[in-house]
């Protein structure tokens, strides 16, 4: 199955001269959005995860059917305030401006090795922010698995020295 033939490509979308990118197609059928989920959870096998987490909003849409078919948690990486309990948190960079990732101070164990999971790789600055978190909790960033990156924003090049998944390279 070519998992490609399920992305929409929109142009001059959300600006003119982007081309958005659409997992949309690919999660409404059943069967890609089944293989997808499997090609990353034999990758998790591979690293003996033993919990994944997914920046908000579209990593809780990969990450959550990783999670439950491994039999592993899964914790949210969220923006600032949306989180009830006490939280640790990391600010970074985006295009226009910043932003805080936040994570639970008891969603990762020391020694933990933790898979982050997200639908795409773009400048990196996200997943390095949530590698940040991790790594404050004591937890071990055993890889991180991506269905689409975007290879002319290399955000290979901000969170490099850690082990990188992705299914589909645009």
């Amino acid at each position: 199955m070519n998992l490609k033939d399920y992305i929409a490509s929109i142009p001059d979308y959300p600006k003119e001269g982007v081309i958005f990118r659409d997992i949309s197609p690919l999660m409404g059928d059943g069967d890609a959005y089944r293989e997808a989920t499997k090609q990353i959870v034999d990758y998790a096998k591979e690293k003996q995860i033993d919990m994944i987490v997914g920046p908000e909003a579209r990593g809780f849409i990969i990450g959550c059917p990783v999670a439950y078919e491994l039999g592993v948690g899964f914790a949210p990486a969220r923006k600032k305030g949306k989180l009830p309990r006490e939280t640790i948190e990391v600010d970074y960079g985006l295009e226009y401006g910043e932003a805080t990732l936040t994570l639970h101070k008891d969603a990762i164990k020391p020694g933990q090795r933790v898979l982050i999971c997200d639908d795409l790789l773009a400048t990196g600055g996200t997943i390095a922010a949530t590698i940040e978190l991790i790594e404050k909790l004591g937890g071990v960033v055993a890889g991180c698995a991506f269905l689409v990156e975007l290879t002319d924003l290399n955000g290979r090049e901000k969170i490099k020295g850690y082990d990188i998944l992705t299914l589909m390279d645009f």
